[in-house]
């Protein structure tokens, strides 16, 4: 004992120090004639010794204390982390009648630990930072109700291939979109950066669902990650039309909740995920109720260990369907979910991705009407827009309105085949006015040359339109344009 390298040390039941050792001399800076005698409460901060009893009791049952991890003083007032083992020691009948114990300086461990869990939490900082860097902040859209959470892994890095993005695709439409790269780490999270700005951009052109989807196939192929699979769901609202677009590519269902109507599965084709190759990619329309919201989330939300994934996806249909009896707080609603999901928060080994969207009100009014491809439905199309104008009390806007419709129109008429189609409607802030015409090619803005007779027209449109553009269709293409009323 006095040979150890370790601080030995015994002491009675009520707690008085009879035996120290070399090492004991050596950790705590007191002789053996300064302590022998005097209370072991004597090593403990005065915060801590109320610990001296508790082991003191546990002692006297008999019971052996093992790698009790605490803080001790030392003589001069400085202060050890250390790992004490105490057990009882006895008479030989067995009666208990002191303890002994072995105290090892830990400061160096617990200094090591402290710089690891500093160097872990600042990495961890630095990749959760670059993932929302990544992942991006989507817009406040005017008229549209949203919720999202994110919960990074609480193992390991944290970060992962979860991404979510909201885009604007003016007249009235609004782009859902939702994705997650295979995998976690950095490598996950860059691929994630990538898709994500790619199918924002491929979003902003208007393209449809299915074919944006076919265009992150070859995305995902030009990565150059083998064996790289992504799920991702693309969703468009028309809230004119209170219709929602979708094409998934193996990723989860997409969950309608409407009050007092409970929840369901958004009915959508079955597609392969992104990175399979060589998939067509399709797409369905469904006509939504008013107040309906659209519940999007990734596979952490639902996959746990030890659960089955459609039991998952069962008691989230029935929490979706109990939250939505009534017209629920959207932010409200989302922490509910995650606490009925995910009652551990800091269990769950991947990250989670949850974004509810409530549908748009659609617009207060709106009329449609079929042209031919003739020059008399440019005066036609006038009148009409002047008639619906009028009865919506709009006339400061009539001019203009006019005037864009008039260059538009006469496009279609020109270079494209009949019918044409004229949508128009009014929101309490916007006029929106579509013109459908069966030609794929889409028009762009250019120079006119002085003695050109067109050419100015998408000019005129972009100078006075609030905002405007030009999406393709099956049957062809669709231009449009906004005023501010």
């Amino acid at each position: 004992m006095e040979s150890s390298q370790d601080a030995i040390l015994a002491k009675t039941l009520d707690g008085d120090i009879t035996y120290w050792n070399a090492a004991a001399e050596r950790l705590y800076g007191y002789s053996r004639d300064e302590v022998v005698g005097r209370h072991v409460s004597l090593l403990a901060p005065s915060e801590r010794r109320d610990e001296i009893d508790v082991l003191l009791d546990r002692l006297r049952n008999g019971e052996k204390v093992e790698h009790f991890e605490t803080l001790r003083l030392t003589r001069g007032g400085g202060l050890l982390d250390v790992d004490i083992t105490l057990w009882p020691t006895r008479a030989p009948d067995g009666a208990i009648i002191g303890a002994c114990a072995i105290v090892r300086d830990i400061s160096d461990r617990k200094r090591a630990e402290a710089e690891l869990t500093f160097l872990y939490e600042q990495q961890r900082h630095i990749a959760l930072t670059l993932q929302r860097s990544l992942m991006g902040t989507p817009p406040a859209i005017p008229g549209l109700s949203t919720a999202s959470r994110y919960r990074p892994a609480t193992q390991g890095a944290g970060v992962g291939g979860d991404w979510f993005d909201l885009i604007p695709l003016g007249a009235g439409r609004v782009g859902v979109l939702i994705g997650d790269v295979m995998g976690r780490g950095l490598d996950a999270a860059a691929v994630m950066g990538q898709l994500r700005s790619a199918a924002h951009a491929l979003a902003k052109t208007g393209m449809q669902p299915r074919q944006l989807m076919q265009a992150l196939e070859a995305v995902v192929g030009d990565l150059d990650v083998p064996d790289q699979l992504v799920t991702c769901c693309y969703l468009v609202i028309a809230a004119d039309a209170g219709e929602v677009t979708v094409c998934s590519a193996g990723h989860l269902p997409v969950l309608v909740a409407t009050p007092g109507d409970g929840a369901r599965s958004l009915p959508a084709p079955v597609n392969a995920p992104l990175g399979v190759g060589d998939v067509l990619y399709q797409q369905s329309i469904a006509v939504m109720p008013p107040g309906a919201t659209l519940v999007l989330y990734t596979d952490g939300l639902i996959e746990t260990p030890g659960s089955d994934i459609e039991d998952q996806l069962s008691k989230l249909t029935s929490t979706l369907g109990d939250l939505f009896v009534t017209v629920p707080d959207l932010e409200e609603a989302a922490d509910q979910m995650l606490a009925t999901l995910l009652p551990d928060a800091e269990g769950h080994n991947d990250d989670v991705t949850l974004l509810l969207t409530r549908l748009p009100e659609g617009p207060l009014s709106s009329v449609t009407t079929d042209l031919p491809a003739v020059a008399e439905s440019v005066p036609e199309g006038r009148a009409f827009l002047s008639k619906a104008l009028t009865s919506w009390d709009c006339v400061t806007t009539a001019d203009d309105a006019r005037l864009l419709l008039s260059e538009i129109l006469t496009n279609a008429v020109q270079h494209a085949q009949g019918p044409i189609g004229l949508h128009v409607c009014r929101t309490t802030t916007d006029l929106t006015v579509e013109i459908s015409d069966s030609s794929p090619h889409l028009p762009q803005p250019r120079p006119a040359a002085e003695d050109e007779e067109s050419g100015r027209g998408l000019i005129l449109v972009r100078a006075l339109a609030d905002n405007w553009g030009v999406r393709p269709t099956d049957e062809g293409k669709t231009t449009w344009f906004t005023l501010r009323l």
